[in-house]
């Protein structure tokens, strides 16, 4: 039976989403961000050292990292589905996609909630920041074009990995300057699978 240690409001959700996807049995151990700090509790330290979610645990195995994650689930209960075929032009393409959603977009995000925090003190930060977010929107919105999916015609784990991404970057507003990431997002958000994820994860307000 997988375990997915799930912290409100956090990468954890695309997790949920994903075994939803793949119809596999799993449990889930929920996790609430301290009111204040907005920090993970410290239980989550007792199942991995970074004390941070996603967190899965499945056969003696315990995983971290969003990517690794979603790889691992994808190969072992996949079953051909979710990713294209290994050694395929395909396959390179979902595995650049699906370390640039950790790797590379969600740094100016990630700074931009800390910044905004700073007030005014934050000000001479955010041109660099936003510039940055631009670039990494821009090429998504350019490789997606008017395309279902960012990989091949069906849904991958790239997808998966991604949409967090631009949830991310909704809050803010973001997206509005790219009206196919927009309508990308509302398509995925209305999938069956990320509904019910949503019903199991709890409320889901990134940036709360």
């Amino acid at each position: 039976m997988i375990i997915l240690h799930h912290l409100n409001n956090s990468r954890s959700q695309r997790i949920l989403w994903l075994l939803e996807e793949l119809g596999a049995d799993y449990e889930v151990k929920h996790y609430t961000r301290d009111a204040e700090t907005r920090l993970a509790p410290d239980a989550l330290k007792a199942v991995h050292p970074l004390g941070k979610s996603p967190v899965i645990e499945d056969g003696g195995k315990v995983i971290a990292e969003s990517g690794a994650i979603i790889d691992y689930l994808i190969r072992t209960y996949g079953g051909g589905k979710l990713m294209p075929k290994a050694g395929t032009d395909a396959h390179e393409a979902y595995l650049e996609w699906l370390h640039f959603g950790e790797g590379s977009a969600m740094l100016p995000l990630l700074l931009a909630m800390y910044v905004r925090r700073l007030g005014d003190a934050g000000a001479p930060l955010w041109p660099r920041i936003q510039s940055e977010i631009g670039n990494h929107l821009s090429y998504m919105a350019g490789a997606l074009g008017e395309n279902a999916y960012f990989v091949g015609d069906s849904l991958t784990g790239a997808d998966i990995q991604l949409v967090f991404v631009l949830e991310a970057a909704a809050v803010s507003g973001a997206l509005a300057n790219f009206p196919n990431l927009e309508t990308y997002l509302a398509r995925m958000q209305d999938r069956t699978a990320y509904k019910r994820a949503i019903e199991v994860g709890g409320d889901y307000a990134l940036g709360g």
